[in-house]
């Protein structure tokens, strides 16, 4: 029989005072330029937002296309690859590393994680973990990618599934927790 713990969350001993992502002037300055640049509907030339987005430490490779409404929480931990889709709604929100490779395509509305917490403290604590999506892979729309997972070179992750665990390349992975479907096979 298993043993019912009573222990209990206590949030006001959440410390997170380790994890510090820049400057708070240089947050700021990014929470401004992303509202008016990159998160939201005006229909700003791509260049321009592939620019701001350079310009605040993001690697970005050539003929990226950047679609209205992304969200990226930190754009000085993001690196994506030529020919990459970004599409419309996607949230990057990285903590820490995410490095997108070429040909990649993130759908409308999937979500890119890199933090979380652990639920097995009663602080709660803050864990942050790196993402990588390989060349030629394709997150649904929708679709969630966790803290950690590497997604292997044209893995596809099916609409509304959840990633939890590592992504074999040229494989498609459908629900949540994501599971493994069958092969890809792309023809020339």
């Amino acid at each position: 029989m298993e043993k019912i713990s009573t222990a209990q969350t206590n949030l006001s001993r959440y410390d997170n005072s380790f994890y510090k992502p820049g400057s708070r002037f240089k947050q700021l300055l990014w929470y401004l330029a992303g509202r008016i640049f990159i998160n939201t509907y005006f229909p700003y030339p791509v260049a321009l937002k592939r620019l701001i987005l350079t310009a605040f430490g993001a690697r970005i490779g050539s003929n990226v296309m950047i679609k209205p409404k992304v969200n990226i929480k930190y754009p000085w931990y993001l690196k994506v690859g030529p020919h990459t889709w970004i599409g419309e709604n996607v949230w990057i929100d990285n903590l820490t590393m995410v490095n997108i490779g070429a040909n990649v395509c993130l759908s409308q509305g999937c979500y890119i994680l890199t933090g979380n917490h652990d639920f097995t403290k009663t602080t709660f604590d803050l864990i942050i973990k790196p993402v990588t999506i390989e060349d030629g892979a394709w997150i649904g729309a929708k679709a969630t990618v966790c803290p950690g997972v590497v997604v292997g070179s044209h893995a596809v992750l099916a609409v509304n599934s959840v990633a939890t665990k590592n992504m074999e390349e040229y494989s498609i992975y459908q629900g949540n927790p994501a599971v493994r479907i069958k092969r890809r096979h792309i023809e020339l």
